[in-house]
């Protein structure tokens, strides 16, 4: 026998199904790509429940597109196979040993994890990289840095594609080189690259932080883009969410609608974000 209690829940399930009809419709047919950052991967529940939303974000309308991370788990393999890295001005210097350990990692390792995940919950997801059919090529960011790459030409056909087969792509930060070197490329670099290829509706940063913060401390829950480069002259925007805050200014550049910085380890966070008024992060417009 239900009860009152019981009761209350579904109506208040039905309420929020409801309230969500004009976002769900304001996303059908949107492309959507998210970061999925390595510290935001967390443990298999927290896979699961991330894969739970795509799927379910992709069964209401949405192209989502994956770019995942992995740098703690290069930084974990590297450790076992005994192989030191060199930094240079706080970056790691991706030498040949390194970038085929990455590469074993990122289109292996990690991205096989996410896919199996979505599939789990009834995706049809694919795995590929930026070396893939063209879609990332890469020229050297800096000689300092060894393999190191930063995406010059893209080519989304094949997404395009995927998403006509209804399949979710889910991307390695590698890109090929014009004389056939595989780059080692920032997660949050090739995110932005992708996003702003496809023109996409919304790039989703999960990070391990819940946003952009004032100077109060405060998580600023919509800011234009001239806002974010102010913020970032007076010394408000500091640190690792400096490149986060660059990427989402190219990627507006380039054409995207809008970007957001919110928290990946957050549960259901990229719901939260597209299917309820508030939101869950922080929404960086164009001016």
């Amino acid at each position: 026998m239900k009860t009152r209690d019981m009761t209350r829940d579904y109506l208040a399930t039905a309420e929020t199904l409801s309230r969500a009809l004009p976002l769900l419709q304001r996303y059908d047919g949107a492309i959507v790509v998210i970061k999925l950052g390595g510290h935001a991967m967390g443990s298999d529940e927290a896979m699961d429940s991330f894969a739970r939303d795509i799927v379910l974000m992709q069964q209401v309308g949405v192209n989502p597109v994956i770019v995942h991370g992995g740098g703690p788990m290069i930084n974990a393999m590297l450790g076992r196979l005994g192989i030191e890295s060199t930094f240079v001005d706080g970056k790691r210097v991706t030498d040949k040993d390194t970038v085929e350990v990455v590469e074993m990692v990122l289109s292996g390792l990690v991205n096989k994890r996410i896919v199996q995940a979505l599939n789990r919950q009834g995706g049809n997801a694919v795995g590929l990289s930026g070396k893939d059919a063209n879609l990332m090529i890469c020229d050297q960011t800096n000689a300092d840095l060894g393999f190191v790459g930063t995406p010059t030409d893209m080519d989304p056909t094949l997404l395009h594609n995927l998403f006509a087969n209804d399949m979710i792509p889910v991307i390695a930060p590698l890109g090929a080189g014009r004389n056939g070197e595989t780059f080692n490329v920032n997660g949050d670099t090739a995110a932005g690259a992708v996003a702003k290829s496809l023109k996409a509706d919304r790039l989703l940063l999960l990070t391990d932080v819940s946003g952009v913060k004032n100077a109060q401390g405060a998580v600023v829950t919509e800011l234009k883009a001239a806002q974010i480069r102010a913020m970032t002259r007076d010394g408000t925007i500091a640190g690792g969410m400096i490149p986060k805050t660059e990427t989402a200014l190219d990627a507006i550049d380039g054409g995207v609608r809008a970007v957001v910085i919110l928290d990946g380890r957050a549960p259901n966070a990229c719901l939260l974000e597209l299917y309820t008024e508030h939101g869950a992060g922080s929404l960086i417009r164009p001016d």
